[in-house]
């Protein structure tokens, strides 16, 4: 093996053994990591492990409670819903396209948010002017009513929903990234990479991208949660996914007239939301903690 190369891995492996010694010391966050993961393949494997179809409807079984029984053998462990859907099986669907939703909107933001703060912090003068200026601009308008307005305007819809979202999550990188290059800039290996007569672009994505994205990465964590909160709260306005969609707002919204006849209905999604959020905002803490090093414990 290349002396360089097995070097490169052995630092590589350093540096994950180093972040998981300073991960693992929040047992908090590693109970957020593992029940990630499990809502994670629960997503994955929806299809399997679902008792019913998500939209198959037992009219005769309508809005039975939890756990009802016929016959001995349990048939709806969540009960169902106004049509006699299984709740179990509409929720474990329901974490596929909830938890895909926060995945591109975090996706969209983020590149959009670091090329844009990159470019801004590195260059400067009046491109920096005008990009920040259109970020603090959107940022003005609070960020749930900013995606209202741009989902009536494009349609309703998830894929329009999960633009929206984008659109308002997108300053927040932008303003963390120009932050994290200006502190870059007067390093010395940024200096060194100029003096070499390394190109704007090598020195942009090369160079100096690298060492900010540590921050990034925790804010797009704690985004990610974020983003399934508002995906589920245009879902329950009407403006996000559509019924008989089953994504976690959109279940609330078709149920919430039965929220006294049938509150599972509207409280098994809450959960679900509810957990996952945890989960995710839980594994953020513990990268911040890992990765920030002004936070590592001794």
């Amino acid at each position: 093996m290349n002396p360089s190369a097995a070097s490169s891995k052995s630092t590589l492996k350093q540096q994950w053994q180093e972040f998981w010694f300073y991960f693992s010391v929040s047992k908090t966050a590693v109970a957020g990591l593992v029940f990630l993961v499990l809502v994670v393949l629960m997503a994955l494997f929806a299809d399997v492990i679902s008792p019913h179809e998500p939209a198959e409807q037992y009219r005769q079984f309508a809005k039975l409670p939890p756990a009802w029984k016929e016959g001995g053998q349990m048939q709806f462990f969540l009960g169902t819903d106004y049509a006699g859907r299984d709740m179990l099986s509409r929720i474990i669907h329901g974490s596929r396209l909830s938890l895909l939703a926060g995945a591109i909107v975090v996706v969209l933001s983020l590149s959009v948010g670091v090329f844009l703060g990159l470019v801004a912090g590195y260059r400067g003068g009046w491109l920096e002017t005008t990009i920040m200026r259109v970020m603090d601009t959107i940022m003005a308008v609070p960020g749930l009513l900013l995606a209202l307005v741009l989902v009536a305007i494009l349609g309703p819809g998830l894929l329009n929903a999960m633009v929206a979202i984008a659109i308002t999550y997108t300053p927040y990188f932008v303003r963390l990234t120009r932050a994290s290059t200006l502190s870059e800039l007067n390093r010395d290996y940024v200096t060194a990479s100029k003096m070499t007569g390394a190109s704007s672009t090598r020195l942009m994505f090369v160079s100096i991208l690298p060492n900010c994205m540590a921050p990034v990465i925790v804010q797009g964590t704690l985004s990610f949660s974020t983003a399934i909160l508002d995906t589920a709260a245009l879902g329950f306005l009407g403006m996000g996914a559509q019924a008989p969609t089953p994504e976690w707002g959109t279940l609330i919204a078709e149920n919430r007239d039965l929220i006294l006849n049938a509150p599972w209905t509207v409280t098994f999604p809450g959960i679900a939301i509810l957990l996952a959020v945890l989960a995710i905002n839980l594994v953020g803490d513990g990268l911040r903690d890992a990765l920030d090093p002004k936070l590592k414990r001794s």
